[in-house]
């Protein structure tokens, strides 16, 4: 992910915490374009044609009608000295636009788990472990008999159909990194740690052949959760295979 590199030629950061009631109404091509965004973190209209294989000028103009509503932030690209022509630019996603990406929770389930955990201590606990339990009987049915990298690569479907916005990919040495560009459940997270240490169980109850870990986390201030997979090699049968994001 890039870093902005001079102040925004449209839109404004300074964007009130609150969310709007109701997600604004985008057309699907602009929320693809959007998605396309959520996962680079920042990107030229070139990288988000590229991304959603559309034309140059197709996706300026799907940019341009997101920045004039508030939902995308442009930021002109420093230009090299002598340079002529018009000038190129970054876009990244506004706080604007968090309301239309998946939030699986918020602030009432927060409020009733408070109540739970006034009542009894144990009992937010044991939600979370059977939210968990739950997760991993659905998830293992579609993973039974697969390969390694196969698990990995619907697993990754698995958390997007959760809300997680999640790739994949293939690293170096036989292992793999699952990335979750979305937190569904941040609001939760946030106040109630069970959260996050009950997916990282998931992950591992899933995989029980390979050893995961957590190398990025939303909650730390990380722009995406990120899992790095580690086969056991004496137990597990790792398929190679192009990794498909």
């Amino acid at each position: 992910m890039t870093t902005p590199t001079s102040a925004p030629v449209a839109g404004s950061p300074a964007v009130a915490a609150v969310a709007p009631a109701e997600p604004p109404t985008v057309s699907e091509h602009q929320r693809s374009v959007l998605y396309a965004l959520k996962r680079c973190g920042e990107a030229s209209a070139e990288t988000v044609a590229g991304a959603l294989a559309i034309t140059v000028s197709g996706a300026r103009q799907h940019l341009t009608a997101l920045v004039a509503e508030g939902l995308v932030i442009a930021t002109e690209k420093p230009r090299e000295p002598g340079a002529r022509g018009r000038a190129s630019h970054l876009y990244r996603l506004a706080p604007a636009a968090e309301p239309l990406f998946p939030k699986a929770y918020g602030e009432l389930t927060n409020e009733l788990l408070d109540y739970l955990s006034d009542e009894d201590g144990t009992l937010v606990e044991v939600l979370f472990h059977k939210r968990r339990d739950s997760r991993i009987g659905r998830a293992r049915a579609r993973l039974e008999g697969k390969s390694l990298a196969k698990r990995v690569a619907e697993l990754a479907e698995i958390l997007t159909e959760d809300g997680y916005l999640a790739d994949w990919e293939k690293l170096p040495r036989r292992r793999f990194r699952i990335t979750e560009h979305n937190c569904a459940i941040r609001v939760v997270a946030g106040r109630h740690p069970q959260a996050c240490s009950s997916e990282i169980e998931f992950l591992r109850a899933v995989l029980p052949d390979a050893t995961v870990e957590r190398t990025s986390h939303i909650i730390a201030g990380a722009p995406h959760c990120s899992y790095e997979i580690t086969p056991d090699t004496a137990r597990v049968d790792v398929e190679p295979t192009r990794a498909a994001r």
